[in-house]
């Protein structure tokens, strides 16, 4: 992996925002394992444990250090960025010092939800909290989850800090993550946050995806990306149009509920969510029992 001013690495390629399997109301973590080897067996990047995908708000402490320390072992060799952002500076630090010595390589810090930051006290925030760490900073924007855009030039502020490193950018506008693109420094990454958008920002300028759909194919999600990468236009179009029914599938309902639900049609876990999430409604397990039926041909 490349620098950025003299920081750790330059994150790029397919990620997998990796859901948390439960069974009963417990983590299952026999489940957790076999998932997180089926990634390190596609070749993904790098794997992003305790991010929104994994329902992070409704897990213990014990849980999450458990988890990191599971998914540690059964990818010894793929960096680990962790989801550690709250909307309290003094919680996302305390999960900062709670993960830094149990496998993280660096830290995925999301937009603070509820509070509804301006823009300066977004810009203060993410510097107070890449002050606090060496690792690297991987900013998410998420303004559907969280109530609050963080804009292109506020983002671009922020990447001239040295180890604030990428973002995962899931707002979905185009034109403000083409900016971002546009203007960051060299080694910065953006990284698309919406499956749908992938081929489209990795054609602009992007680096990569973190992934809700490769919980389920990670093997054509890195296909994909790698098509991207290498400018094979034909190819990364062809499993583009493959992918779309998933992507759309695993939105019918609040991520992760239709990705847990298709891995329960598959047998890799069960489809249990805790609440205030619910399990996938027959609608979604119909849809995505005929994605899956329809991707089998591909495989």
């Amino acid at each position: 992996m490349e620098t950025h001013n003299n920081i750790i690495f330059h994150l790029q390629g397919c990620a997998t925002a990796l859901l948390t399997p439960f069974r009963n109301d417990e983590v299952d973590y026999d489940a957790l394992r076999s998932l997180v080897g089926m990634q390190v067996n596609a070749g993904v990047d790098f794997l992003v444990p305790l991010g929104t995908t994994a329902e992070t708000p409704c897990l213990s402490e014990a849980e999450r250090l458990r988890i990191l320390s599971a998914v540690r072992e059964c990818a010894p060799s793929t960096p680990l960025i962790v989801g550690c952002g709250t909307n309290s500076l003094r919680g996302t630090i305390a999960n900062m010092r709670l993960y830094e010595n149990e496998g993280a390589d660096g830290f995925l810090v999301v937009v603070p939800f509820y509070n509804k930051p301006t823009q300066e006290g977004l810009y203060q925030y993410f510097s107070a909290v890449a002050s606090e760490t060496t690792l690297p900073i991987v900013l998410y924007n998420v303004p559907g989850r969280t109530g609050c855009n963080m804009s292109a030039e506020t983002t671009l502020r922020l990447s001239r800090i040295p180890n604030i490193v990428a973002i995962k950018e899931a707002s979905g506008n185009v034109e403000q993550i083409l900016r971002i693109i546009q203007g960051a420094p060299e080694g910065f990454s953006v990284l698309s946050g919406n499956d749908d958008q992938t081929a489209l920002l990795m054609r602009a300028g992007a680096h990569g995806v973190v992934s809700v759909a490769s919980n389920i194919v990670p093997g054509m999600m890195v296909s994909m990306v790698r098509a991207l990468q290498r400018s094979d236009r034909d190819e990364a179009t062809r499993l583009e149009r493959i992918l779309d029914p998933l992507f759309r599938a695993c939105f019918m309902e609040s991520n992760p509920i239709p990705a847990k639900g298709a891995l329960s049609l598959l047998g890799l876990c069960t489809p249990d969510m805790r609440l205030p999430l619910t399990p996938a409604t027959q609608r979604t397990l119909s849809t995505m029992q005929t994605v899956l039926n329809d991707l089998k041909t591909y495989a």
